[in-house]
């Protein structure tokens, strides 16, 4: 799938089921295929934590991310957005800790997730007019529940002739598979610490790219702030990830991101309540991943931001509809 080399890993590369992979610093392999972390004992094992180290280093070194004692921690990936995350010693206790992120070897679609059970047949007509109608979308949960999976499944319904310039801190989209795809990704500084770019800078600069959309990996910093500028200033259909735990805790991550940039809560709930059309929360059960809630955020009248749920799912059986979610429907649909 790529053309890294894993070495005792390479197994694990070449298994379609595998999502992520980790090392841990005494040389214990653990390994998702969908249900979770399992130990996993490859052919060639790990025999001392300074063999993982080695690893780890010439596992960076490929994807041109340099890992020593003067930078113990490295978070690199490759094109086709497998990424790398590794922390050698003193950091740890010994060797190094390294995990693997490994993306889907097919691109992701609507009818596979649904095949997948990560939503109900009813909402893949509205996930399609969401995207089809260019609504502004949020995608929520906490790590490895599949918002990734669910961004490119959302992109791959995009119009052919859409111009899609994509942002991230590293590059874990990979290639959308469009001939109109910019990809951007932060440079961190040199070992003079000049010459980064962050996500701010690159977040400005898509809308001199003359932009359909406006994809920001994830939001985890002032950028944000700068996306919902863009997406108040008329560039509709763009989407993003974030990290929160349900649509109404959505509004305190906001206004906690806006804080980094200098913005007061009143001045960023203003901001985001115009900013979205929906928040698509996951969440993970055991190893199964789900769509958990569909719903919106609002401006009270205190103008504070809440997030307001209009259909959730527990993952099985049917959905429960709050106030409000046969209106969306009729809007998006």
């Amino acid at each position: 799938m790529t053309l890294l080399d894993f070495g005792p890993l390479r197994e694990l590369a070449d298994d379609a089921r595998v999502t992520d992979a980790a090392v841990t610093c005494d040389g214990r392999v653990w390994v998702d295929v969908g249900d979770g972390m399992r130990e996993y004992l490859p052919r060639v094992p790990f025999r001392s934590p300074s063999v993982v180290r080695e690893y780890a280093v010439r596992l960076c070194a490929q994807l041109g991310k340099r890992l020593d004692d003067a930078c113990p921690i490295a978070d690199a990936s490759s094109v086709e957005g497998v990424r790398v995350h590794a922390v050698i010693a003193p950091l740890v206790p010994q060797g190094a800790a390294i995990t693997i992120r490994f993306p889907r070897r097919t691109a992701p679609s609507l009818e596979r997730l649904e095949q997948d059970l990560l939503f109900p047949h009813a909402w893949r007509r509205v996930l399609a007019g969401l995207v089809r109608n260019r609504a502004t979308l949020m995608i929520t949960g906490g790590t490895g529940v599949g918002k990734t999976t669910l961004l490119k499944a959302l992109l791959a319904r995009c119009a052919e002739h859409e111009r899609i310039v994509t942002v991230e801190e590293v590059r874990e989209l990979g290639v959308l598979g469009r001939s109109d795809h910019v990809s951007l990704v932060a440079r961190e500084a040199n070992v003079e610490g000049a010459g980064a770019i962050g996500l701010p800078q690159l977040v400005k600069a898509t809308l001199r790219m003359r932009p359909d959309r406006v994809v920001l990996g994830e939001a985890r910093g002032e950028e944000i702030v700068d996306l919902l500028r863009s997406f108040n200033s008329g560039h509709r259909g763009g989407m993003t990830t974030l990290h929160a735990d349900s649509v109404g805790r959505v509004p305190s991550r906001l206004i906690t991101l806006g804080l980094l940039a200098g913005v007061e809560p009143r001045a960023m709930a203003m901001l985001a309540g115009d900013s979205f059309d929906a928040v698509l929360h996951l969440e993970r059960v055991g190893g199964r991943r789900h769509i958990a809630q569909i719903g919106v955020l609002r401006i009270s009248e205190g103008l504070g931001l809440v997030g307001m749920p209009l259909i959730a799912w527990s993952g099985e059986g049917d959905p429960v509809e709050c106030s409000g979610w046969r209106r969306f429907c009729e809007i998006w649909t």
